[in-house]
This record gives structure tokens, sequence and C-alpha cells, in this order.
């Protein structure tokens, strides 16, 4: 499914969030542990690409004070506005990750923090092997998701209307591993975000490394 064929395209959701998205995750204790896996496993100035970089907090923020170079790619023009302006020291680009050319092993790593769901599973699973291939091998790659086996469920989303596509966390597993990824942890919580529209969220969080080869 193409963006303009849904409803509630990611942009439009997340341009009318804005601010409002930093703050509800704000709180989410299982996602910073996720980046300090990640920093964990980086060399000094590593290069990390940051997929649906959202407000840039906590992610490019975390990891440009670490000292690491950040390409942050959101298709939300409102939320690479405010993370230009919140982690100037990243670069953010205003982008579809499903057409951005990206070269092989030109990343040391690369994050996705529950930037997938709006993409139809084909989309997924070919974003996931870019990525794959993106990073070089050896390389820590980072992706959180809400593991619901749904295709095209409409709801909402902190009040916004949104149409959802994931995977169980089985499901979505076996597609990292198919990606040439490697899963050496895993981390499920269930997340309330900070707003009077959420509900509890179940989180999955893998943390790969890109096979040699």
């Amino acid at each position: 499914m193409h963006e303009d064929d849904r409803r509630a395209p990611a942009a439009e959701v997340f341009d009318a969030l804005g601010p409002d998205y930093e703050k509800a995750f704000a709180a989410s204790e299982p996602h910073r542990a996720s980046l300090r896996w990640l920093l964990e496993r980086l060399a000094p100035g590593s290069r990390v690409l940051d997929v649906g970089s959202g407000t840039g907090r906590p992610t490019a923020q975390t990891l440009t004070e670490a000292g690491h170079r950040v390409l942050g790619v959101d298709v939300s023009p409102v939320m690479v506005d405010l993370a230009g302006r919140q982690v100037p020291e990243a670069v953010f680009r205003l982008a579809d990750i499903r057409g951005l050319a990206l070269e092989d092993a030109s990343f040391d790593a690369a994050c996705v923090y529950f930037s997938l769901l709006q993409m139809s599973r084909a989309e997924q699973s070919a974003v996931v092997a870019k990525l794959g291939r993106a990073v070089r091998p050896g390389g820590p790659v980072v992706l959180a998701t809400v593991p619901l086996d749904v295709e095209g469920a409409e709801g909402l989303f902190m009040g916004q209307p949104v149409r959802v596509t994931s995977f169980g966390a089985e499901a979505f597993t076996e597609l990292v591993t198919e990606a040439g990824l490697s899963v050496l942890a895993e981390e499920q919580a269930v997340f309330t975000p900070a707003h009077p529209e959420a509900v509890p969220e179940p989180h999955l969080f893998l943390h790969c490394r890109r096979d040699a080869g």
C-alpha cells in the first residue's frame, strides 16, 4: 500500500502530533536501555542511521552526545524541523526510507524505533533488508515495533486516525533473520504513552548484528 492510499499517512499523523509524541514516550525506560545497548557496541565517532527520527529525542540526541555522527530520516516535515532545532549536531533529512538510496556498508549502525508500523508487510521486509545491507558487516542494528499480528487495522493513536500493519513477535524475528541479521538480545515490555488518549502498547526491541558476508 502506498502512502497516499492511506487515510492517515505517517507524515500527516506525526505532523499533527509534533512535540506531543516526544512527551508521550519520554518515560520509556526500555527505549533508553536499548540505546545503552547500542552505545556499548559503537566505536568512537560511528556513523549511525536513525530511521523515523521524529523529534530527535531521545535517540539522535543520545547518540550525538556520545560523539557519534547521526543521519536521521523522517517523512514528517514538522518532525524534521523540530529535530533539526533540538539536536543541531545531527543531520536530518525529509525522506521516505522506502525510496531512499543507501550504499552498502555505508553506516556503522542503524536503528528503527517504531517507524515501520504504517508500512505494508512487504515494505517492512524490504526496509529491514535494506538496512541490513546499509550497515557494515558486524555492525549493530536495533529494531523496535509493536508485536501484533495485524494487517491494515484501523484505529486511533493518541487521537490521530491510523492504519497499522505489524507482525507477531516470532514472525518479526523471522523477518529480521531472513534479512541477514542475527538477533543478539530481545526485550519485550508494555508501555503506556503519557497522553490522555493513549492505551497500553506491547513493545518489542530486537538488538541485532549484521552477519558477515
